[in-house]
């Protein structure tokens, strides 16, 4: 085991610790499949893209509860910039939060059908995402509730997030660390790798 892989394995325990935490606050899913209207506009049509940069706006059904809290608290103060990820989420309050990502993680996988768009080779992909098994699960369905499933989601997505990891303009140490020796190549390949997962995330949609 290599002294990086060992690092990662030591910080992604203490994010689950970190965490933990959030498990004592209940979301209501009834009340968040409500409250999700105001989400819908992008999240809930299926290959919906931003326009620039240009990538698919992330499935989110079946996604970790935790992360999601963290990363909605991320846009809310601003450590995360995306304009309408951070003006919707400054207006939600901690249970509105809480309430919305309890309906999307509770959201079953469904079978991927979205796998239009092939940037890398999803079996050089393979080889190289065994170092995110630790924290992501062997094909992309984590454990721990404070990493992401990365399983069936757009493979725009993936590249785009992997690289603004890379660039630094999503603040991570440990995944910043890991991206760090990724060529462009590496990171399209290890994003199709997770996005032609047979089954995976879902879009929330009636």
């Amino acid at each position: 085991m290599t002294i990086k892989i060992f690092k990662f394995m030591i910080y992604c325990g203490l994010i689950l610790i970190a965490t933990s935490r959030l498990a004592f606050a209940a979301g209501n899913p009834e009340a968040g499949k409500v409250k999700f209207v105001m989400c819908a506009g992008c999240h809930a049509i299926p290959g919906y893209s931003n326009a620039f940069p240009r990538f698919q706006v992330p499935k989110l059904g079946g996604q970790q509860a935790d992360f999601l809290l963290s990363a909605l608290k991320s846009y809310a103060k601003g450590e995360r910039n995306h304009a309408s990820m951070n003006g919707t989420a400054m207006s939600l309050s901690d249970q509105d939060m809480l309430d919305i990502t309890a309906f999307l993680s509770d959201l079953a996988f469904s079978e991927n059908i979205d796998r239009n768009e092939v940037f890398g080779d999803p079996v050089a992909g393979k080889k190289k995402a065994k170092n995110c098994a630790t924290c992501h699960g062997n094909k992309g369905k984590s454990s721990s509730p404070g990493f992401p499933n990365l399983i069936g989601q757009y493979e725009t997505y993936l590249i785009h997030s992997l690289t603004q990891y890379k660039m630094g303009k999503r603040k991570n140490p440990m995944m910043t660390g890991m991206t760090a020796a990724l060529s462009e190549e590496d990171i399209k390949n290890i994003a199709a790798f997770y996005a032609s997962q047979k089954k995976g995330l879902s879009v929330p949609i009636e």
